[in-house]
This record gives C-alpha cells, sequence and structure tokens, in this order.
C-alpha cells in the first residue's frame, strides 16, 4: 500500500466515529460460494432437485434476498468489487490468469484493511484469484497442447519459490491466509499466509490428472504442482481449516472471516460420502457438499458460543457454469432459477445470486426482501455496523444496508441505479423494475437451442432491451421500441457511472 493510502487510512481513523472497547462490535463471517446459480438453494427453488438444508436453515434464520447481484458475471471481477466495494469495471474485466499480477492498485482500500484498524482479526481461506507478485527466474519454459491451441506454461524451475509471495491477502489487510489459490489454476499447492508449505516440483497433465470425474472437465490449467497432489482433498481441506480456525478465536476481540469456496465450480468433484445425495447428479451433490461445508461452519461458531454475535453472509460470485444447459435437460433441475443465462452472461443469470445475511437480535428470522441490492454494498453495510471509518475515496459503488437490515424504515430504492456488466462489449443498467441493456443480447455462454425451445427464448434484433423486472424475470418481452424517455434516462445514468464515477449518501439509521 502507498504511504499516501497509509495516510488516508490512518487520518480517517483518527477523526472517524470513536468507538468504545467496551461497545459490541459483531464478528463477521462470508462464505462466498463459487459458479453457484440462484436456483440451486432449494428454498428458493420449488423444482430443485438438491436438498440445501444448511443455507435454508440459514436463511430462516436471517433475511433472504431474492434480487441480489454480483458486479460481475465471471471470478475474480466479483471478488475484487465485494472487498472494495467498487465496480469491477472501474478497473478490468476479465480474471485474474495463472501467475497473474494483483487485481488490486496499491491505493486500494478494502473491507479487511478497515476492519482491521478498527480492531479486528481479519482471515482469508479458500479461494484467492485476485492475483500476486510472482518473481521468475525466466519466460515461461512450458508447452502443451490444450483446447485446440498450443499454451505456454511455467514450468517449476521458472519461478523464484524462496521469496515471500507478496501482493495477495496479507497486503490487502488480512492478518491470515490458508488456500491453494484457485482449485484449477497453478500451482498446486497449499499457501499458508505468503509462502508454500510445500514446494510444487511436480507438473500438472492436463490430459491425465490420475482421477476420475463424472460430470464436465477437469478445466486444470497446466503448471506446477505439489508431487501427488489430490484435487478431491481441496474442500475438504479447506473445511477442517476453517472450523480450527473459528476454534482459536476466543471472543476477546472481534473477526472478520472471509471463507471462499472453490465449490461448486467445475471440476465437480464431489466426496464419496455425497455421492448420491441429490436428484441433480454430481453436480446436485457437489452443491449438496458445499452446502454441508456452509454447516459446519454455522456448527462451529455454535459450538464456540460465537453465533449470537456474529454476522453470517452468503453469496456467489457469479451464475452457474454452462453445464447447467445439460443439467437442465437431463435432470429437470435449473441452475439459474427462472433467470435468463448463465455465468459470464449479461442476462439475469449470470449475475443475479443467492444472497443470505444472518444475525441474530438484530435482522428478523425468515424475512425476505425484494430490494435491488448487489455485493459492493456489503462494505458501506459493514463499515457503518462496525463503527470503521472509510476514507473519502473508498467503496464508491457501495451503499449502506443497514436500516433494511435491522428493520427500519428507509427510502427504497436503496439505490439509484446498479450497473450489470461481465465485458467490454454489453453493459445494463438495473433502475427499479427497469433492466435496459445496451445491446440485442446478454449472452456469452452459448444457449443450446433445445434449451431455448425448452424455456420459450427468442433472439432479439433491436439496437438495445428494455425488460419489466417486476412482470418479466426471464427477459423474454423486449419492451425496447414502447419507453424511449425510460431508456434516455438510463442511457444518461449509465453514461454518467462509466466516465465520471458517482457520489453516493450513505444513510445514517
Amino acid at each position: 500500500m502507498t504511504k499516501m493510502g497509509l495516510l488516508l487510512l490512518t487520518l480517517s481513523f483518527i477523526v472517524g466515529p470513536m468507538v468504545s472497547m467496551a461497545q459490541e462490535r459483531p464478528n463477521i463471517i462470508i462464505i462466498y460460494a463459487d459458479d453457484m446459480g440462484y436456483g440451486d438453494l432449494h428454498v428458493q427453488n420449488p423444482d430443485s432437485k438438491i436438498p440445501t438444508p444448511n443455507l435454508d436453515q440459514l436463511a430462516s434464520e436471517g433475511m433472504r434476498f431474492t434480487d441480489a447481484h454480483s458486479s460481475s458475471g465471471i471470478c475474480s471481477p466479483s471478488r475484487f468489487a465485494l472487498l472494495t466495494g467498487t465496480y469491477h469495471w472501474r478497473r478490468q474485466f476479465g480474471i485474474v490468469g495463472a501467475f497473474g499480477k494483483p487485481f488490486f492498485d496499491e491505493s486500494d482500500v478494502t473491507l479487511p484493511q478497515i476492519l482491521k484498524n478498527n480492531g479486528y482479526k481479519t482471515a482469508c481461506i479458500g479461494k484467492w484469484h485476485l492475483g500476486w507478485n510472482w518473481k521468475f527466474k525466466n519466460e515461461p519454459s512450458g508447452e502443451v497442447m490444450q483446447w485446440g491451441r498450443m499454451r505456454k506454461f511455467y514450468r517449476p524451475a521458472d519461478v523464484d519459490w524462496n521469496q515471500p509471495i507478496s501482493g495477495g491477502p496479507l497486503d490487502r489487510g488480512f492478518d491470515y491466509y490458508f488456500g491453494d489459490g484457485t482449485i484449477n489454476f497453478p500451482p498446486y499447492a497449499w499457501m499458508e499466509n505468503d509462502r508454500f508449505i510445500q514446494l510444487p516440483e511436480s507438473v500438472m497433465d492436463v490430459h491425465n490428472v490420475g482421477f476420475d470425474i463424472e460430470e464436465g472437465e477437469w478445466e486444470f490449467r497446466p503448471g506446477p504442482k505439489v508431487e501427488g497432489w489430490n484435487p478431491y482433498e481441496v474442500l475438504p481441506t479447506l473445511t477442517k481449516k476453517t472450523v480450527e480456525w473459528i476454534g482459536k478465536q476466543d471472543g476477546k476481540e472481534p473477526f472478520f472471516l472471509y471463507f471462499a469456496l472453490p465449490a461448486p465450480h467445475a471440476p465437480i468433484i464431489p466426496n464419496d460420502e455425497f455421492k448420491g445425495k441429490s436428484a441433480a447428479g454430481p453436480y446436485g451433490d457437489f452443491v449438496y457438499q458445499t452446502d454441508w461445508v456452509a454447516g459446519q461452519v454455522l456448527k462451529a461458531l455454535k459450538e464456540k458460543g460465537l453465533e449470537e454475535n456474529t454476522i453470517v453472509i452468503f453469496s456467489a460470485d457469479n451464475g452457474p457454469e454452462h453445464y447447467a444447459f445439460d443439467r437442465a435437460e437431463k435432470y429437470g433441475h435449473f441452475s439459474m432459477g427462472e433467470f435468463r443465462g448463465l455465468k459470464r452472461d449479461v442476462w439475469e443469470g449470470g449475475h443475479h445470486v443467492p444472497f443470505i445475511v444472518k444475525w441474530p437480535n438484530r435482522i428478523k428470522e425468515g424475512s425476505i426482501s425484494k430490494e435491488v441490492i448487489s455485493q459492493v454494498d456489503i462494505m458501506a453495510t459493514l463499515a457503518y455496523i462496525t463503527n470503521s471509518s472509510l476514507p473519502t475515496n473508498a467503496a464508491p459503488d457501495s451503499y449502506n444496508l443497514t436500516a433494511l437490515l435491522k428493520g427500519n424504515s428507509y427510502s427504497s430504492p436503496i439505490r439509484e441505479a446498479t450497473v450489470h456488466n461481465t465485458n467490454e462489449k454489453i453493459w445494463a443498467l438495473r433502475q427499479g423494475k427497469w433492466l435496459y441493456m445496451d445491446g440485442s443480447s446478454g449472452e456469452h455462454s452459448k444457449m443450446p437451442d433445445s434449451f431455448k425451445e425448452l424455456r420459450g427464448y427468442k433472439d432479439f434484433e433491436s439496437a438495445g432491451l428494455l425488460f419489466d423486472m417486476e412482470i418479466d424475470p426471464e427477459q423474454k418481452n423486449n419492451l425496447y421500441n414502447q419507453y424511449p424517455d425510460i431508456i434516455k434516462g438510463m442511457q444518461d445514468i449509465l453514461k454518467r457511472y462509466q466516465q465520471q464515477g458517482y457520489s453516493i449518501k450513505r444513510p445514517t439509521k
């Protein structure tokens, strides 16, 4: 972090609201699923073929949002947005590739940083996928044919493993990190804090991983791995580490835990004890295991006596992967729910995600909100709840949802508008019930004709799209030619957001 960034944080902390040490400050856990669709939660899909008892229970004990969105339809950008309260497109559109540089600028202020400055112990366990400052000895020396083209990759000897790896979680405000980076990207090895527990001295054979898979592809990228690396051990190991970390908390200082799951992202690899637990094939079993993992976290909190003073947030980084089309036709389980599109799409199914918040004795049990919210709102909300100071330019796209969560009166809609975006070619804006898109399609994940016929979708030819999401959440009825004034107003807002950014007023109640 730059000296200016540190100065801003220090000054904001000094002049910000003073907090008595005796004042209660809730612990915070964010459980962030990977590629989980809105319709994968049984509680919000009446035709679901997947039991999710733990997440259903979480929803019954907190507030479930039916119109919540990730910033992007893909991974790294959504994670950046969640941790900074900033739309990803203000920085970049794409994911961080294997051995990629950090998504962050050094001046970025993050959620764990402001909480840490306010006396919180902070930890990140699981998938990072936001880059590190890797040190290389030379250019990539490996080469392999994959997906129809020759790919260059770093072999173990190309990387300098002797120094701590900077630019990762520890440099973004986390006191502790444990994980494998990204399950389908090298290096395939466990990292604790900024060093590897065991150095990866072998190479992942992308054509012969050495294990069976029952649905989809491994989707592994070539690169260094620890000898004997077993991908089936990743989710169980992360779960065990998370439960252990919670068990070490003594309740004397508040904590923030960001538990970023690698599931149910491909590779679809449920462990043996979860196979056959759903009626939606291996993916359904993997979602069932993901639900079980969330249950283990909640159980650990309760057993440690921390449940009553902990905010638990569950969500996902984007919609389901393209395998969801076949799954729907084969098993009758629609991971995207009633929404159009999948991961990568600007269609609703690409970013309309599960979102549940539990805060005992503060949030009404079993409550449901139809308010349009975004994951970028988490930062301003938690900053307000914890009395953590936000520098003036931090979290510029984040709205405070505290009044909504506590059941207090507030002016709806909270958000002036919400941008939906995955790449630079297509943009959408949600304002109230209206959804405007600046092109004729939000598709990136090619939809099979058989699925189009199954759902009654048709292609559009207008220059843009407009949908009334209150009556047409499936985005079937294009109203683009009927409401030019609404479109003009939404185009102006989108242009303003894109060109100048904007300042928001955060409610104080």
